[in-house]
């Protein structure tokens, strides 16, 4: 019963890399730059989210506020990221981590540098079958998803609409994709404010959990990156498949090791993907195109 138990705790947490590692993944697909300000931009909406919460607003109305708000951030920071588009890639890491510290010191100044506690849309009390209690409560099923269900919409969006091959395009040669009448510029800030929403989902979904604070998403932001490096930083379904073998392998590494090994796992995992499929588990064959 130990197994079942940490397998479905596994499952849940898994869930939620796998959602961070999506919006990583959104970003990447669409402006090839990796976004390492994500979770600041996770805990800034979830901080909107849960003052809307504080003056009364219902969970819905708090996780609404949250996406919005992500929409513009992320529109925001893909103005902050524009001038660097296109150089050395280190520009725009340096930019995103100016940012993630910004949105960081701003969070502090406002709402402090004590966590506070948020409330989960579900029960987070396990189901209950017979006399045991699994790990696996009726907000980690929603969870499960609403990840689910938003990896399948970007999927749709990539593979199957005009916008999401213009997004394709603009990410990977933006100057035949303005020859072909793309506007470059609005589909590039589509994309980023599409993956703050992700981003602000995840957010919201991982609250209850880790509490909200300056500070609290930055393990997550570490684990959702390595999440979309195991399942290949192209794939939308590859970013929910490795946040769950993440998930999986981090919760029998926890229960049978101990937790103080969980970090040390998480790089084992890494390592032995990149080891066997440098681009990712779900990466083409050719190759990634940069």
């Amino acid at each position: 019963m130990r197994f079942v138990n940490l397998t479905l705790a596994g499952v849940a947490s898994g869930s939620i890399y796998a959602a961070v590692a999506l919006a990583l993944v959104l970003i990447w697909r669409s402006t090839r730059i990796v976004n390492f300000a994500q979770g600041g931009m996770m805990m800034v909406t979830t901080f909107v989210a849960y003052t809307v919460g504080q003056h009364g607003g219902s969970y819905w109305l708090a996780l609404a506020a949250a996406l919005g708000a992500g929409a513009v951030l992320g529109a925001l920071a893909e103005l902050l990221v524009r001038p660097v588009e296109g150089g050395p890639p280190l520009n725009a890491v340096i930019v995103t981590l100016g940012l993630l510290v910004f949105l960081q010191a701003v969070a502090g100044m406002i709402f402090g540098g004590t966590p506070r506690s948020y409330s989960p849309a579900f029960s987070i009390g396990g189901y209950l079958i017979g006399d045991t209690r699994l790990l696996f409560s009726p907000a980690d099923l929603f969870t499960l998803l609403a990840v689910v269900t938003v990896t399948v919409a970007l999927a749709v969006l990539f593979r199957r609409t005009a916008t999401g091959l213009r997004m394709r395009a603009a990410a990977f040669a933006p100057e035949v994709a303005r020859l072909l009448g793309v506007r470059v510029s609005r589909t590039l800030t589509l994309g980023w404010a599409l993956a703050a929403v992700v981003g602000a989902l995840a957010g919201v979904l991982v609250a209850p959990s880790i509490f909200v604070g300056p500070n609290t998403f930055d393990a997550m932001l570490v684990f959702g990156f390595t999440a979309a490096v195991i399942g290949g930083l192209d794939s939308p379904s590859g970013a929910v498949v490795g946040g769950l073998l993440l998930g999986l392998a981090l919760s029998y590494v926890s229960g049978y090791a101990g937790s103080d090994v969980v970090t040390l796992g998480a790089l084992v995992v890494l390592v032995v993907v990149l080891m066997i499929r440098p681009a990712g588990l779900f990466a083409r064959r050719g190759g990634r195109r940069v």
